[in-house]
């Protein structure tokens, strides 16, 4: 097993793919997590691991019956998933066309219901990089606010800080035609729906979250990583955060953010960054019970008997604050 960059999970390659064939590769979801583009951070949440790769095969099997074509294979207990492989795109080449297939999409597909504390959206609209009508609205909108219409958003994927672009670039990048461009927006409307009704039904608001996908050999879309997990969606409770939000907010309230995007551009190599530091004792256990409760709410398996989200969410306003 490999670390995967900027991420939470460990790779192992079974078959690596060819231009011709798909691979089998294995993803070993860990107990880190991940703020600021840092990379991982110092304390591992003991339970993470499992709680958010369980989601993650609940999410496949509910997205694959709603028709979603997906790279999930098979659960592994009690923390792996096998899935299908594609090629990784060199970024000094000319972007891959569909013709090509077997290419994982160098993009991220963000998709907002709601704009909740902690959204990217109040931020770039703040330091003017952003403008109300750029998301469709007339005038700013409120922390918290609820969207009338679905916004979908294109990132980078495999910068040292990814970047927002606009539709064009993102359909440059993917090296999909407008037909193919058009269906992969379209079943990242789908994928919100059967995320966003699942959560509704067990007390959750879905506010926002991403998507990456892969093109076959058969040049078709195909839905990778691991949507609708606390690590790829942003999932509230009674107003409360419940993933990493809760920790990133605790780092800036109490100064000790690390200034990322800062150090990049003054071209700090990353092995003279700042260590991060460690969270309070008492925040661990709290998010490990965070974490396996909604594990347990979202797929219905009583594995750890964690306290149910209403007690876990409020522990963390409690111990952690909000």
């Amino acid at each position: 097993m490999m670390p995967v960059l900027h991420s939470t999970k460990n790779l192992q390659i079974v078959e690596p793919p060819t231009a011709t064939s798909e691979g089998v590769g294995i993803f070993e979801y860990t107990d880190n997590y991940t703020v600021f583009h840092y990379g991982r951070m110092p304390d591992p949440i003991p339970g993470k691991g499992e709680a958010v790769c369980r989601m993650a095969v609940a999410n496949f099997t509910m997205l694959e019956a709603a028709g979603v074509r997906t790279h999930f294979r098979r659960f592994i207990a009690p923390n792996r998933i096998e899935f299908a492989l594609a090629r990784l795109p060199a970024l000094t080449v000319r972007p891959f066309t569909s013709k090509q297939g077997n290419y994982l999409i160098p993009l991220q597909i963000l998709f907002r219901n709601e704009l909740p504390p902690g959204s990217s959206v109040h931020r770039r609209l703040a330091a003017g990089d952003l403008t109300p009508a750029d998301i469709g609205l007339l005038v700013i909108p409120a922390v918290g606010e609820k969207l009338e219409r679905l916004l979908i958003e294109y990132a980078t994927t495999r910068e040292d800080v990814n970047r927002f672009i606009a539709p064009g670039e993102a359909q440059r990048l993917a090296g999909l035609d407008d037909e193919q461009f058009e269906a992969m927006r379209e079943t990242t409307v789908k994928v919100n729906e059967v995320l966003t009704g699942h959560a509704a039904k067990i007390g959750l608001s879905h506010c926002d979250g991403k998507v990456e996908y892969l093109v076959t050999g058969d040049q078709e879309l195909v839905l990778a990583d691991s949507p609708g997990t606390p690590d790829e969606s942003r999932l509230m409770f009674n107003g409360v955060h419940c993933g990493k939000q809760t920790l990133r907010d605790w780092y800036v309230g109490s100064g000790h953010e690390i200034p990322v995007s800062r150090l990049i551009a003054e071209g700090v190599p990353r092995s003279r960054w700042p260590q991060p530091a460690p969270l309070p004792p008492a925040f661990v256990p709290v998010m490990t019970d965070l974490y396996r409760s909604l594990s347990e709410a979202w797929t219905g398996e009583r594995l750890w008997d964690a306290p149910d989200l209403e007690a876990a969410t409020r522990a963390v306003t409690e111990v952690i604050g909000q």
